[in-house]
C-alpha cells in the first residue's frame, strides 16, 4: 500500500488523479489532500477518501471547511498556510507526493517532498521553470524519485531507454532531439490580426483538453509549451537545441523521441491526463487509468505543422530565457503569471500577454541561480515590474 500526499486535489490533475487513485484502493491510500480555497470540492473529496489531512492555502477557505467537516462527523484534520504544505509533502509516511499546485505556490512543497526523498509526480511546471538547476540537485542529492506528469513530458520519458531505471541525463544514449507536440490552443486557425479580440472565454475553452483557466490560456498563447520546453531541458539534460515543437491538432501523439539511427518513437493515446498520471504512479509497472482505448481507425488522420513564432510569441520568449540562463526563466514565468491573470480580469487584451512579457525580462537583469532566496526575489521583482507595466 502506497501512501500519497495530493498537492493541488481540487485542480484538474488533481481531479483526475483522484480518479485514477478511486480504482486501485487497494495500492493506494490518501494521507493529505491540499488546495487554496474551493472549500466545497475539497470537502466532498475528504468525505470520499478520509485523508488524514487537509491543507488550504486561505485561512478563511480552511476555518469554513473544517466547520463542515465537523459537522459532517469527518475527523480530517484541517491545517493552513505554506508550511503547512511543507509539512504533507516530507510526511515520513508519505511514499508518493503528487505535486500539481498551479503556480510558483507550488515549488516550496515540492521542494520539501525532493529533501525528503519522496516518490514526486511533477505536473507543477514552476518547480522546475524557475529554479532547475536547484531543484534537480536536490532530486539527486537526497536520492528522490522524479517522474513527469505532464503528458508530453510523461511521453518523452515512455520513449527514452533504459526503462525501469531512474535516470535524467541521456545525452549519450543516441538521442538526436526530442520533439513535444501542441495543439496550438483555441487560436491555431486564426489570423494574427484577429487575436487582439479574443476573449477571456474564448481563451479557455481548449478544444482537446479538460484544464484550469491559467493553464489554458497558457495553451492558448502557447507559453505552456514554452515552459515544457525549460522542464524537458532540466528533466532530460538536454540542450535547447535538441528540444522540438510540433503543432498536432489532434492531440493523440503526445510527444517523440528522435534517435540518431533515423529511429522516431512516439507515445499515442487519447487526450486524457489520467494516462500518464497512472503510468507514474505505476512506474515501472502499469494499472488501468479507466482510459478509453485508441482506435486509430476513428481518429483517422494525424496532423502536424510547425509552431510559428509569428502567431506565437510566447514560445520563442521561452526559448530567449532559457538561451540566456541563470534566473530568466524564473522572470519569464512571474511576468506570464501576472499577465494572464490581468488577462482574465480583461485589464489587457490577449495580444499584450506576451509584450507584457518581453517588456519585463528587457527591464529585468537576470541573476545567477546561485540559492533560492535569490530566485525568489527575481521573481518578486519581476511581479511588480509586470504590475507596473500593466497599470
Amino acid at each position: 500500500m502506497q501512501v500519497v500526499t495530493l498537492l493541488g486535489s481540487t485542480g484538474s490533475i488533481g481531479v483526475s488523479t483522484l480518479n485514477v487513485l478511486a480504482q486501485h484502493p487497494d495500492k493506494y491510500r490518501i494521507y493529505a489532500l491540499a488546495a487554496n480555497k474551493s472549500v466545497d470540492i475539497l470537502f466532498e473529496q475528504c468525505k470520499q477518501f478520509q485523508p488524514e489531512v487537509a491543507v488550504m492555502l486561505d485561512p478563511t477557505a480552511a476555518n469554513s471547511l473544517a466547520e463542515k467537516l465537523k459537522q459532517a462527523k469527518i475527523s480530517t484534520e484541517v491545517l493552513t498556510g505554506a508550511q503547512a504544505l511543507d509539512d504533507v509533502a516530507s510526511a515520513g509516511i508519505v511514499d508518493y507526493v503528487v505535486a500539481a499546485i498551479v503556480g510558483a505556490a507550488g515549488l516550496l512543497p515540492t521542494l520539501a517532498a525532493a529533501k525528503s526523498a519522496k516518490h514526486i509526480l511533477l505536473a507543477n511546471k514552476e518547480a522546475l521553470v524557475m529554479s532547475g538547476e536547484l531543484f534537480m540537485r536536490e532530486v539527486e542529492s537526497n536520492g528522490a524519485t522524479l517522474l513527469p506528469v505532464d503528458s508530453e513530458h510523461n511521453a518523452i520519458w515512455q520513449c527514452l531507454p533504459v526503462v525501469g531505471q531512474q535516470q535524467y541525463h541521456f545525452d549519450d544514449k543516441g538521442i538526436r532531439r526530442i520533439i513535444l507536440t501542441a495543439s496550438g490552443g483555441p487560436f491555431r486557425d486564426y489570423q494574427i490580426n484577429e487575436l487582439e479580440k479574443v476573449t477571456p472565454e474564448q481563451a479557455v475553452a481548449h478544444p482537446n483538453w479538460s484544464m484550469g483557466q491559467k493553464i489554458s490560456v497558457d495553451s492558448a498563447t502557447m507559453m505552456n509549451k514554452g515552459l515544457e520546453v525549460i522542464e524537458a531541458h532540466w528533466l532530460f539534460g538536454l540542450s535547447n537545441e535538441q528540444i522540438d515543437v510540433v503543432l498536432h491538432r489532434q492531440s493523440i501523439i503526445h510527444s517523440m523521441v528522435d534517435y540518431v539511427d533515423g529511429s522516431v518513437l512516439a507515445q499515442m493515446g487519447n487526450p486524457d491526463m489520467r494516462t500518464p498520471i497512472a503510468n507514474a504512479l505505476a512506474w515501472p509497472n502499469r494499472i488501468d487509468s479507466g482510459v478509453k482505448p485508441l482506435d486509430l481507425v476513428e481518429v483517422g488522420r494525424l496532423d502536424f505543422s510547425k509552431a510559428d513564432y509569428s502567431h506565437y510569441p510566447c514560445l520563442a520568449l521561452a526559448y530567449q530565457a532559457l538561451e540566456a540562463g541563470g534566473t530568466s526563466t524564473a522572470i519569464l514565468n512571474a511576468a506570464n503569471e501576472v499577465a494572464v491573470a490581468a488577462f482574465l480580469q480583461r485589464q489587457i487584451k490577449f495580444t499584450e500577454i506576451a509584450v507584457i512579457i518581453e517588456r519585463v525580462l528587457s527591464a529585468q537583469s537576470a541573476s545567477v541561480v546561485s540559492d533560492l532566496e535569490q530566485v525568489l526575489a527575481d521573481d518578486a521583482t519581476a511581479r511588480q515590474l509586470a504590475t507596473s507595466f500593466i497599470n
